[in-house]
């Protein structure tokens, strides 16, 4: 008598000749990879998702993704899609492809979706979050996880000067020179800083560390634009530019008028944004972890 089959055994699908669409929701800390896209190297967070997907499905599998991340930063739901012969329930894909993926990656939700569904093409929007540390003493237990800064910030400079980038503008000034992008046009849709000012001034420098988190959506995103617009930001908030300072550095359009990129430590993709038609999820388990 045959063993009996679990969900996640490659024998109990059921293949067939046409192929069904699949949306997976990915995690992942971006400390130890070379970022989304698949390389040489083998060493990206796409290129151990593709392994271990083709372990499980038993067939080579090629995803795209929702937005591309760079070296060290952080995807809290990434999301991806991939055509597959293969019929399997939604949970079996969570589990069985977790089981061939490094403990730093998890897929946390799948979903089949009509084949007119594109990772990229169907989002409407990104939503990105930067973690900062203000705090005299450097991240530890946090470390590779939040930006820092061992200086105070003025929250409500940086609100202001960050309501200078809200809407349609040409973001030159913010785009790495790498930066493959046909426009440097993008809308930002929102720009939210807010901080977790729970701890007593320090008795000695008189201002309390906190955590700071900046939230951006918009409906695409430069390469570094947000790394450099948080340069910026933190500039104007410790007081070594102006707030009408960020406004200048828009209009020159030239990548030299700004602060120098900041640290991918802190920086989390939240995700995409999509039509409520698709019905997939707006966040993970994650999101509430993140400070």
């Amino acid at each position: 008598m045959p063993p009996e089959l679990t969900p996640e055994s490659p024998t109990n699908a059921s293949p067939s000749n046409a192929t069904v669409r699949m949306a997976l929701g990915v995690s992942y800390n971006g400390q130890g990879y070379n970022g989304w896209q698949s390389q040489l190297s083998g060493n990206t967070v796409q290129d151990k998702l593709e392994a271990a997907l083709g372990r499980f499905a038993t067939h080579a599998v090629s995803t795209l993704c929702a937005g591309r991340t760079d070296s060290g930063v952080h995807g809290l739901m990434q999301v991806v899609h991939f055509d597959t012969p293969l019929r399997r329930p939604n949970a079996s894909w969570v589990r069985g492809t977790n089981t061939f993926l490094p403990p730093d990656i998890a897929v946390q939700w799948a979903q089949q979706v009509p084949d007119s569904f594109h990772a990229r093409a169907s989002a409407t929007a990104r939503r990105y979050a930067y973690v900062l540390l203000q705090s005299p003493v450097r991240p530890s237990v946090e470390s590779g996880r939040v930006g820092w800064v061992h200086t105070p910030l003025n929250g409500d400079a940086m609100r202001q000067a960050a309501s200078i980038l809200l809407g349609e503008h040409d973001f030159t000034s913010f785009r790495a020179s790498a930066c493959q992008a046909k426009t440097p046009v993008k809308t930002i849709k929102r720009i939210e800083i807010t901080d977790s000012r729970a701890a007593a001034p320090h008795p000695e420098l008189g201002w309390s560390p906190c955590y700071w988190r900046f939230e951006f959506e918009a409906n695409a995103f430069l390469h570094h634009m947000i790394r450099n617009i948080m340069g910026c930001l933190i500039a104007v908030g410790s007081g070594k530019q102006p707030v009408s300072w960020m406004q200048s550095v828009l209009n020159a359009r030239s990548r030299d008028a700004a602060a120098p990129t900041f640290s991918p430590d802190g920086l989390y993709f939240l995700g995409p944004v999509y039509d409520a038609q698709w019905k997939l999820p707006e966040s993970t388990p994650p999101f509430a972890w993140l400070p």
